[in-house]
């Protein structure tokens, strides 16, 4: 059969927003209300920054994983602190999350940043935690950065009075809460004094590499942001590569297997399972490990639904696999995941994988046989055929594949598109706010 091919736009046409005009002053997506010394790589590289990533039951784990991975890739010791009373949080979405400490431990400890992811009710549970708030308000009297996005800024930051005659971002719904807090405006992420901003899961990434470029300067910032395969420009139209279209189907309710191992690309993992649950999949993580709990990559400790020896007994309508070194090294280790995949793909039924996972795994086991693929840049000479690497994303029939970090919001969003349709789709990645409305 001829091989055909449809390029298929996820996204309505562009339209000039403050935003996009913001965005295209600076690459780093920051508006700067105030002139605020930043640090150079030089002077910052034998100094450690310490951050505080506080989370709460109800925190959006995307928002909170973002931020605290891409601030150690920057080199930062970043502390995850819980304000419930245990460690592990139940994030939105399902997500579980494993602190390094409580917050109550963290009091007095001195931070040059202290960042609050969003997510409702972890906001509100921010809000009332009188620990934290002692903690930021001390931040903020010293002169130290403090940050906050989606729900945080107005919920949180706004409501301790610390956003007071300054030039604030957040959530759109909660725009009109945060007007009464500060001056709100519309900025992807918003910097005035020490007080950083931004508005969702789809700016995550740029508020976390503007985080990166204040405490370690613009260098060390280009530095992590490079390997991310970042979008050069957000809300920007964006396209699959779909070869040889086929229609994935399922009954009812899709079921959807997402293996995590110890090294496991915590953010990649994060949006895959985060973003699928919010289109009403039903998403199993199971760990190829011995223990639910697995320490990722830049160490975020998570926690599966079950073990791989329990969800290996179930079937499903979807396979994908996260990247990460070590992860992909751990998947292509384990038998149980690897017949897991042969029989998907016997089956004709979809699977699919992100980062290294398509050169480590896939490939080795004839998984990309007769397929296009892309992969993580540096791992894509590993690829039989590399012809079709340089897209974000690829789908070829049953197989889906992309690139790294950076394009698992997409790499996520087509694969809703191929379940559910390109409305859907388009709906999920207007409310996380990362496509224009």
């Amino acid at each position: 059969m001829a091989l055909t091919l449809r390029r298929v736009a996820l996204l309505s046409p562009p339209t000039t927003t403050l935003a996009t005009r913001l965005l295209r002053t600076t690459p780093l997506s920051l508006s700067t209300s105030r002139t605020t010394k930043l640090f150079s790589g030089s002077a910052m590289a034998s100094s450690t920054r310490k951050v505080l990533v506080p989370i709460a039951n109800g925190t959006e784990p995307m928002e909170a994983v973002i931020t605290i991975d891409i601030l150690r890739r920057g080199g930062a010791d970043v502390t995850v602190a819980s304000v419930e009373k245990q460690l592990r949080v139940d994030a939105c979405h399902g997500m579980k999350i494993v602190a390094d400490a409580l917050i109550s431990d963290c009091s007095d400890t001195v931070f040059d940043l202290i960042s609050l992811p969003g997510g409702m009710p972890g906001a509100a549970s921010f809000r009332d935690c009188k620990i934290l708030e002692s903690i930021v308000k001390k931040q903020a009297e010293d002169g130290r950065f403090y940050a906050g996005i989606c729900a945080a800024p107005a919920v949180a930051l706004g409501s301790w009075g610390l956003l007071k005659e300054k030039k604030a971002t957040c959530y759109p719904s909660f725009m009109e809460q945060l007007s009464s807090a500060a001056t709100a405006v519309e900025s992807i992420v918003q910097q005035d004094g020490k007080a950083v901003t931004s508005r969702g899961p789809g700016t995550a990434m740029e508020f976390s590499v503007a985080l990166v470029e204040q405490l370690f300067g613009k260098d060390k910032a280009n530095e992590v942001s490079g390997p991310l395969v970042m979008r050069p420009n957000h809300g920007d139209e964006y396209t699959v590569l779909e070869l040889n279209p086929m229609e994935w189907t399922f009954d009812n309710c899709p079921k959807i297997l997402v293996p995590v191992a110890d090294g496991t690309e915590e953010m990649e993992a994060t949006m895959i399972i985060d973003v699928l649950r919010r289109a009403k999949a039903e998403v199993v993580v199971a760990s190829v490990g011995e223990k639910l709990e697995i320490m990722a990559s830049r160490k975020v400790k998570l926690v599966a639904d079950m073990l791989l020896e329990e969800a290996a007994k179930l079937s499903y309508d979807l396979i994908v696999l996260p990247g990460g070194l070590g992860g992909a090294q751990a998947f292509a280790d384990s038998e149980k995941l690897v017949s897991l995949l042969m029989k998907q793909n016997e089956a004709n039924r979809p699977y699919g994988a992100i980062c290294a996972s398509p050169a480590l795994v896939l490939e080795p086991h004839g998984l990309l046989k007769g397929k296009k693929a892309t992969a993580f840049p540096a791992m894509c000479n590993k690829l039989s055929d590399q012809s079709a690497v340089e897209n974000r994303v690829v789908v070829d029939g049953n197989l889906i594949t992309s690139r790294g970090p950076g394009t698992s919001m997409e790499f996520s969003l087509a694969i809703v598109e191929k379940l559910f349709g390109r409305k859907k789709a388009l709906e999920l990645a207007k409310t996380m706010v990362f496509v224009r409305p």
